[in-house]
């Protein structure tokens, strides 16, 4: 299972990412509720610390959350695969 995701970034700069299973394990662990809450209880801060803990997996970033939420303008559903994209 994975969640594609569009994290709006300062600036005007897009980017899709893809939340996998480590980054919905961990989201579990901090929140102490279900994944299948974001379907029924779908909180913004859910939606950030899935994006912020994929990017962070990925080395695309190494701040702590509460810094690059500084940098963030907005996360949601994306529409697309970004590994599709070629």
């Amino acid at each position: 299972m994975r969640i594609n995701l569009h994290i709006d970034y300062d600036g005007g700069v897009g980017k899709d990412i893809i939340a996998n299973a480590a980054d919905m394990v961990a989201f579990e662990e901090k929140f102490g509720v279900s994944i299948a809450s974001l379907g029924s209880d779908p909180k913004v801060s859910y939606l950030y610390f899935l994006a912020w803990h994929s990017e962070k997996r990925t080395g695309a970033t190494t701040d702590p959350f509460e810094k690059w939420l500084e940098k963030i303008e907005g996360v949601g559903a994306g529409d697309a695969d970004p590994k599709s994209k070629g």
